[in-house]
């Protein structure tokens, strides 16, 4: 089967929107090469035996982002909507500028589906947690938490900032048996750390489809679905009852609206941690929780994201 690739040159800023516009118009997975990442990841022998230098090597600054469609009938239509949305679109400018490049090119399945497993490969997040992928080898320490993982065409590998900051806060505050309500859970990542750690029941909703479907053979991978459950949903509209902490990684304008409701969900002391967030949307995320009753707990930084822990007051 052959598949459409779009690649979109645009910046980090840029990153979430250009993500939603090819992802509502029928993406059917995303790769992102962020240079910065790559570089620092190639630092560690560890995490990684082999680097390709083209990956670092952008002829441009910023990132590249690499939408997949299946070849259909309004496909030439659904390329012409997102040229247009990206590169002349004033709906979606930022700064009085357009959003990236488009560039249009043509890949085999097994070219697509196998090739980039070779870059991925386990690597260690916080004191204990190994985000393993399934088809790599791994001879585990006797404090190590494995999280075996096969993202396919969802989001989320564990090695975005992002990821790992909403990991690592949860290793950090989470408590053995408690509830946890993962908001846009994408690969399903967060809900099986959260399960791992000892939550008692793990709730994961997301809005896509596949993301719903390769979450729920994430969770039977790492054998907690007596814990997880996932569903398919809006945000907080299919919630009912409260949990002791709500993850959410999302992007910083969606947390923000999302706090006005977020108390309902959350018992006593509960707490939020929430991710996605660029440096330069912090303080729209941190006002919009304290002036919903909240005290922020902690602002942790990675490269160009930002994660926030607060609890409710």
């Amino acid at each position: 089967m052959k598949w459409i690739e779009v690649q979109v040159k645009t910046t980090t800023e840029a990153e979430d929107i250009v993500s939603n516009i090819l992802y509502d118009l029928g993406a059917n997975g995303l790769a992102i090469e962020d240079p910065k990442d790559i570089l620092e990841l190639s630092q560690s022998k560890e995490d990684w035996d082999f680097i390709d230098p083209s990956l670092i090597d952008l002829d441009f600054e910023g990132i590249l982002i690499k939408a997949y469609f299946s070849e259909s009938e309004d496909l030439p239509d659904k390329i012409e909507l997102i040229k247009q949305s990206i590169e002349k679109s004033s709906q979606y400018n930022i700064d009085d500028k357009v959003l990236g490049e488009v560039i249009i090119s043509e890949v085999n399945d097994n070219d697509w589906a196998e090739s980039w497993k070779k870059y991925y490969k386990p690597k260690k997040i916080g004191n204990r947690i190994i985000i393993k992928p399934s088809w790599e080898e791994y001879e585990p320490k006797e404090t190590d938490l494995i999280i075996e993982l096969d993202p396919g065409m969802a989001f989320g590998t564990g090695t975005h900032e992002t990821t790992i900051m909403c990991a690592e806060a949860l290793e950090k505050y989470m408590k053995s048996g408690n509830i946890v309500y993962d908001i846009g859970c994408g690969s399903g990542i967060l809900s099986i750390v959260a399960a791992k750690l000892g939550a008692d029941k793990v709730l994961g909703i997301d809005l896509d489809e596949l993301c719903v479907k390769v979450s729920k053979e994430n969770i039977e991978l790492n054998h907690v679905e007596n814990i997880v459950e996932i569903k398919k949903g809006n945000l907080l509209d299919i919630v009912h009852g409260k949990a002791n902490i709500v993850v959410s990684n999302i992007i910083a304008e969606i947390i923000a609206g999302m706090t006005k409701e977020l108390k309902d969900y959350l018992e006593k002391d509960g707490l939020f941690i929430g991710s996605g967030i660029i440096i330069e949307k912090i303080d729209l995320v941190k006002d919009s929780l304290e002036q919903n009753g909240f005290k922020i707990l902690e602002i942790k930084k990675m490269n160009d994201w930002s994660c926030i822990v607060a609890i409710v007051e």
